[in-house]
């Protein structure tokens, strides 16, 4: 690909609403996307050039999971904890390392309830209010949206 084809991309995802944009050619892909803020400044987008890797499926030796989907509505005594970004969610600081919460547990305002990594980064989530926690809504390792709620927890 050449400079000028990279250039033109990088332009077309600055001044338009989308926040990311892959092009794959001839075994080169070019990722460019805006980091998205909070606060509505105006982002700058980044390029990433990388080479596709080969990939190999992993084994597993764990049976089959049925996924739950319920629809819950909050009480005026449940809170919902929301996802701030959008990411991957890890109940535990390490893989081999214990859960920062369990259900059942009970937490306080401040309290470390997961991780959800963006970008490399590992950004501790916090509980905003005190209480015990009714339901974990996502598994870990899942990716999480921006606002998807992420625990009920039963105000105290």
């Amino acid at each position: 690909m050449d400079l000028n084809l990279i250039k033109k991309l990088v332009k077309i995802v600055d001044t338009s609403e989308i926040t990311d944009l892959e092009v794959e050619e001839n075994g080169l892909r070019i990722k460019v996307a805006k980091k998205i803020r909070s606060f509505n400044a105006s982002s700058q987008p980044q390029v990433l050039i990388s080479h596709p890797q080969e990939v190999m499926p992993a084994a597993s030796n764990s049976p089959a999971v049925e996924a739950e989907v319920s629809v819950h509505e909050p009480s005026a005594n449940l809170h919902e904890i929301k996802s701030p970004i959008v990411g991957t969610f890890y109940r535990a600081p390490a893989p081999d390392a214990d859960p920062y919460v369990q259900m059942g547990d009970v937490v306080s305002a401040g309290s470390v309830l997961c991780i959800i990594e963006a970008m490399k980064l590992m950004n501790e989530i916090e509980s905003d209010t005190s209480g015990k926690i009714v339901k974990i809504l996502v598994e870990n390792g899942k990716p999480v949206e921006y606002n998807q709620p992420l625990f009920l927890i039963q105000k105290s």
